[in-house]
């Protein structure tokens, strides 16, 4: 007769297996995400079709390249990224938790999250910045992966032979007798399954050690390639924050951008078109800022009488005179940081634009060419009138920007003082070109069009054009006539500006206020014009 076995004692040999069948499955993403940071993901991954693009790329040589994406972007997109233990992780997935790990460990990926934490459209840049590294990557990786996928397959028979284990142990349980005893012949099926389950651990334990193996292997490639791969993100990601900074792109234009316009906006400014802008149109903003500062500080004037300050230049001359006695300094010190000094007061008498302040940029053909440094006569010409659409901003004025060439080929750019310029508009006034002749008279037309057009609606008088040009244009007398009737009507300014040219004639004529451009390196060459509009 058959010996019975106790169901207890059963269940106390099968225990480990139970416990193993029964645990949920591992994580196939590396780094911890709550549900916000899954919608997110979700949301950024339905908008950019790059995105998808790059996991189908990555597809081609790795299996789970969509976790491994959506990892890199939680890494670059949490505030504080935690990677999962690795007992917590498919093993299918040893490869993207390593890249993961290394990926979050080295200090270039530090500088790269200064652009990216809490952006979900900057994380997603930056990952796609990384297109070709990360395909290389996953290709040094490929053994890794291989060893990676036996120890999943492992992991899985392991489950599998564990979950046969517990089904055993349940057939058991059904034939148990009153003295709590099963047959022998389901006790045997159990000792079978306990066998097969042992098996199964042992092949998983060598698949995962041969995986281990892999990595270490990979480990130092994977980290002089994510090194690699950061560091020209991290620039990248610079780069873009420059050129935003720079073309005036705030933080809640870029919000309200979808994915796809942020994308192709990025890929414009930091494109070789518009980059030769940005030094230029810095250089333009910071002397149009301290024109604007020193207008306002050192306003002429007439005197109206004293008052107590601290501007040594107005000193009346008995606080001179107390310099000059010793023993009266101390004192004249601590009236100074106090601002308690005697000095003159005087009253303003500057003219103040209030109407728009409209650029006309030459865009003829000889606009395009360069000086020794290799900026040209148009990229000097935009960056000089972008800086006066700061300008115009800092004084809640509208601006307009008018490209010109030849008779009737013009382009006009608006930008209202009462809202945001749209980056979208300020990109193409900076980016059309024509490349044909020079007229000055259409430019000038279209400009008095508007600021009378203005005066009709809101009444505003004494606006300003800035004719910035190289070139030279003969202009019928009838004209002249006409337009000298129409400036005085407006009266409104005209600045002219000769780019790397002398004054043409019809130039002086044109103009209320004159200056020649020999230097392209220098913005410094118009602080007139920008301290008098």
């Amino acid at each position: 007769m058959p010996i019975m076995s106790k169901l207890t004692d059963l269940v106390a040999k099968a225990g480990h297996w139970l416990g193993l069948a029964n645990t949920p499955p591992r994580h196939t993403r590396a780094v911890d995400a709550d549900r916000f940071d899954q919608m997110a993901w979700r949301t950024l991954h339905d908008q950019a079709g790059a995105v998808r693009q790059l996991i189908d790329d990555l597809s081609r040589s790795h299996d789970y390249a969509e976790d491994l994406v959506a990892d890199v972007w939680t890494a670059a997109y949490k505030t504080h990224p935690v990677l999962r233990g690795a007992a917590l992780v498919d093993p299918s997935r040893m490869v993207n938790r390593a890249v993961l790990e290394t990926l979050l460990s080295v200090p270039e990926f530090n500088d790269l999250r200064r652009h990216t934490t809490g952006d979900s459209h900057a994380a997603a840049l930056a990952v796609l910045s990384q297109h070709e590294r990360l395909t290389a990557l996953l290709d040094q990786t490929e053994e890794a992966q291989e060893a990676a996928q036996q120890a999943a397959r492992a992991h899985q028979a392991q489950r599998h032979a564990a979950t046969a284990v517990d089904e055993a142990l349940q057939a058991a349980a059904e034939t148990t007798n009153t003295d709590g005893n099963v047959s022998a012949l389901a006790a045997q099926a159990v000792d079978d399954a306990i066998a097969g389950a042992r098996t199964a651990a042992r092949v998983a334990t060598q698949s995962a050690e041969q995986a281990a193996d892999a990595l270490a292997q990979a480990a130092p490639g994977i980290r002089a390639a994510l090194r690699a791969v950061t560091k020209d993100a991290a620039h990248q990601a610079d780069a873009e924050a420059e050129a935003l900074a720079t073309w005036g792109v705030d933080a809640g234009q870029l919000q309200r951008m979808d994915f796809e316009t942020r994308a192709e906006l990025a890929r414009r400014l930091t494109g070789k078109r518009l980059s030769a802008f940005a030094d230029m149109v810095g250089r333009f903003r910071a002397m149009a800022s301290a024109e604007r500062a020193s207008k306002v500080k050192h306003a002429v004037g007439e005197l109206v009488g004293t008052t107590l300050g601290d501007d040594v230049a107005r000193l009346v001359p008995s606080e001179l005179a107390a310099l000059g006695v010793p023993a009266l300094r101390a004192d004249f010190a601590a009236r100074l940081a106090e601002g308690r000094l005697m000095v003159y007061q005087t009253q303003g008498k500057e003219r103040l634009g209030k109407g728009a302040i409209i650029a006309c940029v030459d865009c003829s053909s000889s606009m395009k060419t360069a000086d020794d440094d290799g900026i040209t006569r148009e990229v000097w010409a935009k960056a000089c009138a972008l800086a006066l659409l700061h300008q115009a901003r800092a004084s809640r004025r509208d601006f307009v920007g008018i490209l010109f060439s030849s008779e009737q080929q013009t382009e006009t750019f608006a930008f209202p003082a009462a809202q945001p310029p749209a980056i979208s508009d300020v990109v193409d006034f900076a980016e059309h070109f024509f490349g044909n002749g020079t007229d000055y008279a259409t430019p000038l037309d279209v400009a008095a069009d508007i600021l009378t057009e203005q005066h009709q609606a809101t009444g505003a008088t004494n606006g300003d054009i800035v004719f910035i040009t190289d070139g030279e244009c003969a202009i019928p007398d009838k004209w002249k006539q006409a337009w000298g009737q129409r400036k005085h009507e407006l009266g409104c300014r005209v600045f002219g500006i000769a780019v790397a040219h002398q004054p043409s004639p019809e130039l002086h004529a044109l103009s209320d206020h004159l200056c020649a451009v020999a230097e392209l390196t220098t913005s410094g060459a118009v602080s007139e014009v920008f301290r008098q509009i």
